[in-house]
């Protein structure tokens, strides 16, 4: 008698529990990609593309977290011009450097011809992607880019992270250690004290490891108020983990040296199946509610250095909490985008005009 109340018991708890799910309604994005883009990739989704409540604490500090870094001081410095180098079309060039954590970090500075309008030019903080730090050079990368950029009305502050060209310090790399991360942010403090900059109409753009740098400074600071990334790094700290692998133009540097952040995060924090809220803490992707602005995303759709599906995921990441994240895909395109420069430029440009002008 006993077992026949308990069955009949279970089944009355299993007949409520059916009757009382619900489905939720599909998020219906605001947004749509510009283009789309088959691929066919290896890329392995993660468990970590589902959007979660921001970690509260993290078990073990770590100096790479987003709220470590929210936590820091960012003063930046008056930017001193070192010369003037030849002018552009309408706009003059300078070299030209500001502190960051006492070191001299060089960089390119344009500053349009003319009188500028109330409040001061709108400014762009450029960062660029990965060159090994010891073959970079100022005045050698991304001459076309920061061009077109520059004569489009804006001050344009490229810089040259820790330990590549003149810059003091060392170059340990973007995405273990919070150096270049630190270096972009004093670069945001420091062109907002340029006279000739509204230092409310702050944009900034990266390429490649430069998007991954934008796209953590604009979840930590709310300086920026638009961005726009080609090709970036832009995935969770586990999808870099297990599904970035380069196969095309990338060079390791030959100051690269020690045990990876790979393998001394897993050594140190376990893998992100053992220690999720470690690797949702140094995730700019769990932050996603807290972007400084509207993004704008780029990417080739024959990229052999970062996946396609990084951005893709970033676009669909960011509109699930009710950001703007405008996606372009290049058929055929690769990394630098180099076929379509000139579309994926003007496509840019507007969208700096539309948030800053």
């Amino acid at each position: 008698m006993k077992k026949i109340l308990l069955v009949i018991l279970i089944g009355v708890i299993f007949i409520t529990a059916c009757a009382t799910q619900t489905t939720l309604p599909e998020t219906q994005a605001t947004i749509k990609p510009a283009a789309t883009a088959s691929s066919t990739s290896t890329f392995v989704p993660t468990s970590t593309f589902t959007l979660t409540p921001p970690p509260t604490a993290t078990p073990v500090p770590n100096p790479m977290s987003i709220i470590g870094l929210r936590n820091g001081k960012y003063p930046g410095s008056d930017v001193t011009i070192v010369r003037e180098l030849d002018r552009g079309l309408n706009y003059r060039r300078y070299y030209a450097y500001y502190l960051s954590e006492g070191l001299k970090i060089y960089a390119l500075l344009t500053v349009p011809n003319g009188t500028p309008p109330d409040g001061g030019w709108p400014a762009i903080v450029f960062n660029h992607g990965y060159i090994p730090p010891d073959v970079y050079r100022t005045t050698e990368r991304y001459v076309y880019y920061v061009d077109e950029i520059a004569k489009a009305g804006y001050v344009v502050f490229r810089i040259d992270y820790r330990g590549h060209d003149q810059s003091e310090g060392e170059a340990t790399g973007a995405y273990g250690s919070p150096g270049y991360q630190i270096d972009v942010l004093n670069a945001v403090a420091s062109i907002k004290k340029l006279p000739e900059v509204n230092p409310e109409k702050i944009g900034m753009w990266g390429h490649s490891m430069g998007g991954y740098l934008t796209l953590r400074a604009m979840v930590i600071s709310q300086d920026i108020k638009v961005g726009v990334i080609w090709a970036g790094v832009v995935a969770s700290y586990p999808d870099l983990l297990y599904n970035w692998r380069r196969t095309g133009s990338f060079t390791p540097s030959p100051s690269s040296r020690g045990v990876g952040w790979r393998t001394s995060w897993i050594e140190q924090y376990g893998t992100p199946e053992q220690n999720p809220a470690f690797w949702d803490s140094v995730s700019a992707n769990s932050y996603l509610a807290d972007l400084s602005g509207p993004l704008q995303l780029h990417h080739g759709t024959e990229d052999e250095d970062v996946p396609l599906e990084f951005s893709i995921r970033l676009a669909e990441q960011a509109r699930a909490v009710g950001q703007v994240a405008d996606l372009y895909t290049y058929e055929g395109d690769n990394h630098n985008i180099a076929t379509n420069f000139y579309t994926a430029m003007g496509r840019t440009i507007d969208f700096f005009d539309f948030i800053l002008k």
